[in-house]
């Protein structure tokens, strides 16, 4: 039988970075997410309604210091975007401001568009069409 839990949805997500204050330039300055928490060994932004805490990464094998969603673990993030023009914004100033990213692409198997992108520590985040 299954547990189902009663939950609104996901509370908080942990990530880990390399540079606090790179991933602060990113997050804040660049993204626009309000850091809501700071300190020497946490810092996290709000997301819509989610918060993203980011922590110290301390890699188990020393070259191991970027993002790759191949390993176990996270794969990517997926923000929710209910407006197309603001989707195309979006891509747009990511591009501008140099973010590797796909452009706006349509996601075909549920068939809604999509920009990917990744944060400096090449974390892959999602801004998804619902």
């Amino acid at each position: 039988m299954a547990i189902q839990p009663k939950t609104p949805g996901l509370h908080h997500v942990a990530l880990r970075v390399t540079d606090f204050a790179r991933t602060k330039a990113f997050y804040q300055d660049l993204l626009g997410f309000p850091m809501v928490l700071e300190t020497p060994e946490l810092m996290g932004c709000l997301v819509g309604s989610v918060f993203v805490g980011f922590k110290q990464a301390a890699p188990l094998h020393p070259l191991d210091t970027t993002f790759t969603p191949f390993n176990i673990g996270l794969d990517h993030l997926a923000m929710a975007c209910a407006d197309e023009s603001e989707l195309h914004r979006v891509a747009d100033a990511l591009q501008a401001a140099g973010v590797e990213n796909t452009g706006v692409k349509t996601d075909a198997t549920l068939q809604k568009l999509y920009v990917a992108f990744k944060d400096p520590d090449r974390i892959a985040w999602e801004f998804y069409m619902v």
